[in-house]
């Protein structure tokens, strides 16, 4: 043996010796670890758009009416994700917008109006305040429309880490409007659309850890108007109000345009590691205005109960979602947005009877699914609130007045003939059934 290393082996006792090679080992270990597993570890970042009255009529990949806008950027998102046939909403703004944030009906909360005097109690639970009390270390946003109070500190103190946007239902202007961030308020000449998500790529931009973003786009909600040139690609459209009150459905169509290049824009900003770790929901918070409705009756659109006013256009794709440029026949209420959230952030959500998570639809055919989805609308006449209810096949309504209506939609998507009317009286055994399952279910919501 060299007498060298003979010498001094005595200073070392068999168990340094240990520890020594145990620290070594360990440290290497270590740096392999770092190596290999932040991509398995990491937290999905989850970015929810929403688009303010646009319903499946006015949407790409609906066959409901054969007009639509341009949008190559959802187009591209339908094309790497799963498209959502059979989603319900509330048939206005506001209440829409309070069941994905607390995950509850309206009637629960008192959100059933978008009236100045309805606003969110801050004592609610938000999905923004659940992601805040996690481990998870979530940075949360909401940015654009909020629309639940007008008070501008109001969505910090529901959880939300960073607002910036409107805080009422619309703007007079889409380029002279009241912008509010960090609780200020000023005005802003920027094209609404273009600064919402001039802000949410801001936003994302200075972020280091996963984060949650809901980008509220105020588009294509009125006022009607013809967006910038660059933006849309409905050509060379006057811009006096007489043309456009005259035929307003090509500048409602434009102004949808101008927000599909701009979430383009928002897209196409995010570093392509990010987006690839990165969930997004596309989503309609309410039905077509009856001004530029196409498929619906004018009466049956955005405000009322119908198809036209609550069924919405819903696109999932990104990171997980492993059903690409498929179709989902799932019923789905937009409360179910908050479990589902949660759920893909891998943070538990508090129990919610009328949230429940569809997360494993994004993979697999076979998941559990929904029987019934609800709806409902205050009445705005006479003081009550009017119900809605289906399952796979049949839809029922039970107004506040006591009347009525049942409809087929296996057989007739746009709600023809009302299977109540008297002229259709007495139901076949199969209507009745349907509707006694549908009242049913109605009640055990109700109490």
């Amino acid at each position: 043996m060299n007498k060298k290393f003979y010498n001094i082996m005595p200073r070392f006792s068999v168990k340094k010796i240990f520890i020594i090679f145990f620290f070594i080992s360990s440290c290497q270990k270590d740096s392999l670890s770092i190596v290999n597993e932040p991509d398995q570890i990491l937290s999905p970042n989850v970015l929810l758009v929403i688009a303010d009255d646009m319903g499946v009529d006015v949407t790409p990949n609906y066959m409901t009416n054969n007009v639509k806008p341009s949008m190559p950027n959802l187009l591209n998102l339908i094309s790497k994700g799963l498209t959502f046939n059979n989603v319900w909403s509330n048939s206005v703004c506001s209440p829409t917008r309070a069941t994905i944030l607390t995950g509850k009906y309206g009637f629960r909360t008192g959100m059933l109006r978008t009236s100045p005097k309805n606003i969110i109690s801050n004592t609610e639970v938000s999905v923004f305040d659940v992601f805040k009390s996690s481990s998870k270390n979530y940075a949360t946003g909401l940015i654009g429309k909020w629309h639940l109070s007008n008070n501008a500190s109001d969505p910090i103190k529901m959880g939300i880490d960073y607002f910036a946007g409107l805080t009422g239902g619309g703007v007079e202007s889409y380029t002279n409007w009241q912008l509010t961030e960090n609780g200020q308020t000023k005005i802003s000449n920027t094209y609404s659309t273009s600064k919402i998500t001039d802000l949410s790529i801001s936003w994302i931009n200075n972020q280091t850890g996963p984060w949650f973003l809901w980008t509220a786009y105020n588009s294509p909600h009125s006022p009607i108007h013809l967006p910038p040139n660059e933006l849309h690609k409905q050509g060379n459209l006057p811009s006096d109000p007489n043309s456009i009150n005259s035929n307003p459905f090509p500048y409602y169509l434009a102004m949808i345009e101008a927000m599909d290049h701009e979430m383009g824009r928002l897209f196409n900003s995010i570093d392509k590691k990010v987006f690839d770790n990165t969930i997004v929901i596309f989503l309609g918070d309410n039905g077509t205005p009856s001004e530029v409705v196409q498929s619906y009756n004018s009466r049956r659109a955005k405000g009322s109960i119908y198809q036209g006013g609550i069924h919405v256009p819903m696109i999932i794709a990104g990171k997980d979602v492993s059903r690409i440029n498929q179709k989902e026949d799932a019923l789905i209420n937009a409360s179910d947005l908050f479990a589902t959230i949660c759920e893909i952030a891998g943070i538990k959500s508090p129990p919610r009877a009328d949230s429940e998570s569809f997360k494993t639809l994004l993979s697999s055919t076979s998941s559990e699914k929904r029987n019934f989805i609800f709806s409902e609308k205050y009445n705005e006449q006479n003081g009550g609130i009017d119900r809605t209810v289906r399952n796979n096949t049949h839809k029922y309504i039970m107004f506040n007045n006591g009347d009525e209506e049942l409809y087929n939609l296996h057989d007739n998507a746009l709600e023809k003939p009302n299977l109540m009317n008297p002229s259709q009286l007495p139901l076949n055994k199969i209507d009745q059934y349907n509707k006694d399952l549908l009242v049913e279910e109605l009640n055990r919501i109700l109490n």
